[in-house]
């Protein structure tokens, strides 16, 4: 769906006093604000989350992370991406969180019917042939979400930056029941996990 965002401007306005004739989502979502703020009471806080937990989660918006771990305002950091995969951003946001904030814990967050899993990296080519420049960044893109929640437990684990490694634990949360599986970090299947005891 494209949003069109109209200007009028007359002889008596500059064009940085133009008139919006129309209103785009961020216009809704700043309104919404103000009704927030209005009502709003500063719990207090410091940016140290009371549970000592970072979340790295995928962007999906079917995915509303609060209601389904339970958590509230000030338990976590949660870090968003396209897929929850651990990318180098995501290390220097956890190393942050931990070195500079008291996290202690790790979850990682993917989920059923993800769109990395319908991407391949010729995605990055296209963009190049499009504007001229391949982006710098991988796509990230997977076809078995359990074997990319094991990749980023160990990016996890691996990261020399990071000072707690020990409690990382990842999921796959589906999204049509709403719960999360836990995936075991050292096997691929059932059957692998049967082959090595």
């Amino acid at each position: 769906m494209t949003i069109n965002v109209g200007f009028m401007s007359t002889s008596t306005h500059s064009s940085a006093d133009a008139v919006r004739t129309s209103s785009t989502v961020t216009d809704r979502l700043v309104e919404a604000n103000g009704r927030y703020a209005a009502d709003f009471t500063d719990p207090g806080m410091d940016a140290r989350p009371v549970l000592r937990v970072a979340v790295v989660a995928c962007m999906d918006a079917r995915l509303d992370l609060h209601a389904a771990l339970g958590l509230e305002l000030g338990d976590c950091h949660t870090i968003r991406n396209a897929g929850g995969v651990v990318t180098d951003d995501v290390i220097r946001s956890l190393t942050i969180s931990q070195r500079a904030l008291g996290t202690r814990s790790v979850m990682l967050v993917h989920h059923t019917g993800c769109g990395l899993e319908s991407l391949t990296e010729d995605f990055r080519h296209e963009l190049e042939d499009e504007v001229g420049q391949r982006p710098a960044w991988a796509v990230e893109a997977f076809r078995d979400v359990d074997q990319d929640v094991r990749q980023s437990m160990q990016r996890v684990r691996t990261s020399p930056f990071l000072l707690h490694s020990d409690d990382v634990r990842g999921f796959v949360f589906d999204v049509t029941t709403g719960l999360l599986r836990e995936i075991d970090p050292g096997t691929d299947s059932a059957e692998g996990r049967a082959d090595q005891a």
